[in-house]
Parts: C-alpha cells; sequence; structure tokens
C-alpha cells in the first residue's frame, strides 16, 4: 500500500519521458511541427516536477506520520497581546482542522481576561494530522499593532507551540519481588511525623 503512490508517479514520469521523444521524433514535420512545439514545452516543465514528487514520495515515512496530536499553545512575553494571539493562532489551527475534516478537542485551557488564552491543549484526531502539523512546533514570534494600542505602535510577542503524537497506552507490569519498601521513623526533634511509620 505504501508503495501504490511512487509506482502511480512512477508510471506518469515514464509516460511523460515518451511523449518528449514522440514530441521531439515529429518536430521536423510541417504540419504538426508547431503543436509538437508546444505540447514539447509543457511536457518539459512537468518532468522536474514529477522528478521532484517521486523524490518526495521515496523518502521512509515518520511512522509517526498517521498518528493524532496533541497541539500546546502558551503565551509568552507580550503579555494580554500574546494571549490575544494564541487565540487567532488557535483559531487558525480550528479552521485548518475543519477544512481537513478533522475534529478538536479542547484538552485544557487557561482562559485571559482580555481574551485569548494564556495556554491551550488540544487534541487533533484524523487522517495524516501529525505529518502536516509536525513542522508547527517551536516559538513563534508576532509583530503587529494590536487594536487596544491607541498610538499605533507595534508590539512584539512570542506563542509557544508543541506538537506531541498521541502514543499508544502501554501496559507495565511490575512483579512484588521487584520492590523493596523501607519504613522509617524519623529522628530527632519533629512534630506528629516522628509518630507516624507509614
Amino acid at each position: 500500500s505504501n508503495i501504490e503512490p511512487i509506482v502511480r508517479k512512477a508510471k506518469e514520469y515514464i509516460k511523460v519521458l515518451e511523449d518528449i521523444e514522440e514530441n521531439r521524433s515529429i518536430l521536423d514535420d510541417s504540419e504538426l511541427g508547431d503543436l509538437a512545439k508546444e505540447e514539447l514545452k509543457e511536457l518539459e516543465q512537468k518532468k522536474p516536477i514529477l522528478e521532484d514528487e517521486i523524490k518526495l514520495l521515496m523518502i521512509p515515512k515518520d511512522p509517526n506520520d498517521d498518528r493524532n496530536i496533541y497541539l500546546e499553545l502558551r503565551a509568552g512575553t507580550g503579555g494580554d497581546e500574546a494571549a490575544l494571539c494564541v487565540g487567532d493562532l488557535f483559531r487558525g489551527y480550528l479552521r485548518y482542522a475543519e477544512n481537513n475534516n478533522w475534529t478538536v478537542e479542547i484538552m485544557s485551557s487557561s482562559d485571559s481576561e482580555a481574551g485569548g488564552y494564556k495556554e491551550i491543549v488540544i487534541l487533533v484526531k484524523g487522517d495524516h494530522v501529525y505529518s502536516k502539523l509536525k513542522f508547527e512546533g517551536g516559538t513563534h514570534r508576532v509583530q503587529r499593532v494590536p487594536a487596544t494600542e491607541s498610538q499605533g505602535r507595534v508590539h512584539t510577542s512570542a506563542i509557544t507551540v508543541a506538537v506531541m503524537p498521541e502514543v499508544d497506552d502501554v501496559e507495565v507490569e511490575i512483579n512484588e519481588s521487584d520492590l523493596k519498601i523501607d519504613v522509617m521513623r524519623a529522628s530527632g526533634n519533629g512534630g506528629q511525623s516522628v509518630n507516624t511509620t507509614d
């Protein structure tokens, strides 16, 4: 199933190469020469595009590419303006998710008094979510004149974005024989903790 797109693109590329050769052979024809020249120009432009697409398809896939993600947006420097930027960025990601038919679930959020969010964590579910958003992580710098600014000065804010793939639950078993539990009594002067041993 992973090789099908590569094979499809390779067949398309081979067809373009064959068409290029065919058009070159009829360039000298008085009737079809002009038509062949135009088609040859289009095919020569299509060839490097297909080569790049094939190269991209040949890159090994990230094993997390098909996973859902947790997306954390956190306001950094910039105070209320940074929180407003987090709100704007969140709405942008929400629209992007809707356009890709993904579902978004808010896991936690901390609202700001001025609007927006101090931080918000969402779970985004859908096809190839991590592959499309994995490079969004990092610090985003926003420079703009906020609506709250009366003198038209540019404010700089920072937002951090963390993109984490959703992982499968791992069942961990610990044998009681592997545990060592030590109980000790407090020594010296102390309050009620001196009387407790467990």
